[in-house]
């Protein structure tokens, strides 16, 4: 199951995502927002970040104006890896390398098909488990304890 969650800026293209990911049967869990109404982000990405982590969601999908606030914002919950992506390059190397869990968009930034193109990247891209890439993982979440 995949989260996904966004503020006001980001109602329309979060409408779209879950759209075309429903028409693949991907099964979805929406934590908002529903409506136009300004909101505080960093409410929707802890939602979002904390099903990921938990482990009720197996990823994340965030999207705000930039996407940088909701990035900021769920990389303060343990145990997530959120990448803001603009381009496919992006969205593959964190899976790849990073094994990001939550994928952040702004949709200010990109367009409707190159989102969509970003998540289906994102999603579809297996971690490499290449050992430095363990290794590095294991850096992160060994600061995140201090």
């Amino acid at each position: 199951m995949i989260a996904i969650g966004c503020d006001h800026a980001a109602l329309e293209l979060k409408k779209e995502i879950v759209t075309r990911l429903e028409s693949r049967g991907v099964k979805i869990k929406d934590y908002g927002c529903y409506t136009s109404e300004a909101v505080d982000y960093p409410v929707y990405a802890r939602k979002v970040a904390e099903a990921v982590a938990s482990g009720e969601c197996e990823k994340g999908i965030l999207i705000c104006g930039t996407g940088i606030g909701m990035s900021i914002a769920a990389n303060k919950v343990k145990g997530i890896r959120c990448a803001l992506c603009g381009d496919t390059f992006s969205a593959r190397a964190t899976r790849q390398h990073n094994d990001a869990n939550i994928l952040a968009l702004g949709e200010r930034v990109v367009g409707k098909g190159l989102a969509l193109d970003i998540v289906d990247v994102f999603l579809n891209t297996e971690f490499s488990g290449e050992e430095r890439h363990v290794r590095r993982i294991g850096l992160i979440e060994r600061q995140n304890e201090k």
